[in-house]
């Protein structure tokens, strides 16, 4: 009985912590509404997005991207919007880890595909990866509009991007686990418009 007492008290702290996590970006909704528009209005200049993280970070990139191209919402067929993960493929990642340097990976790939009008999103816990830092500076270079999903106090990555969202948590699970549900939310949005105004 204690055991489960236990188990409970570590589920409902977990439940609270993502709770409060949620109720900041609610305070910024402001700001993701900001970057909805940005995402439709870039999209209808055939524009495309690049995503990136690394760990955890780089499957919800992997995973978002997948949801634009094929299905979001399951009842919703609709024309494939587009987006890329930039953790392309193991042969790319292993071939710059070993020919340059892993913190080469993002910027190196961005640099090869995007255009004027594309969006890059990032996706960092901490905000301080070398390679999430390198693509960012390498996007500003280019003029690419980017985006950032942070954590805790956004690290270094804040200074580099022109819109971020932050999750404010020192836990790293309770910041994935936001960074996924604001990744649905606002591709959701993107997609209703993009649909309402029979852009796909």
């Amino acid at each position: 009985m204690k055991k489960n007492s236990k188990i409970n008290k570590n589920f409902i702290k977990k439940k609270v912590d993502l709770s409060k996590a949620l109720d900041f970006l609610n305070k910024d909704i402001y700001n993701i509404n900001l970057v909805i528009e940005k995402i439709v209005n870039q999209i209808k200049l055939n524009g495309k997005l690049l995503i990136c993280g690394n760990g955890g970070s780089a499957a919800d990139a992997q995973h978002l991207a997948a949801e634009f191209l094929v299905r979001l919402r399951p009842k919703i067929n609709r024309d494939p919007i587009p987006a890329i993960s930039l953790a392309l493929d193991t042969s790319t990642i292993t071939a710059c880890g070993n020919d340059y340097s892993f913190e080469k990976l993002f910027s190196r790939n961005l640099q090869a595909i995007s255009n004027k009008n594309d969006i890059l999103i990032v996706i960092s816990t901490s905000g301080n990866s070398k390679n999430i830092l390198n693509v960012l500076k390498t996007a500003r270079k280019n003029k690419i509009f980017s985006i950032a999903f942070l954590g805790n106090k956004g690290g270094l990555a804040k200074k580099y991007c022109d819109k971020s969202i932050i999750v404010k948590s020192t836990n790293t699970a309770t910041i994935q686990e936001c960074h996924i549900f604001l990744g649905h939310y606002i591709f959701e949005q993107v997609e209703k418009k993009l649909l309402k105004n029979k852009f796909i």
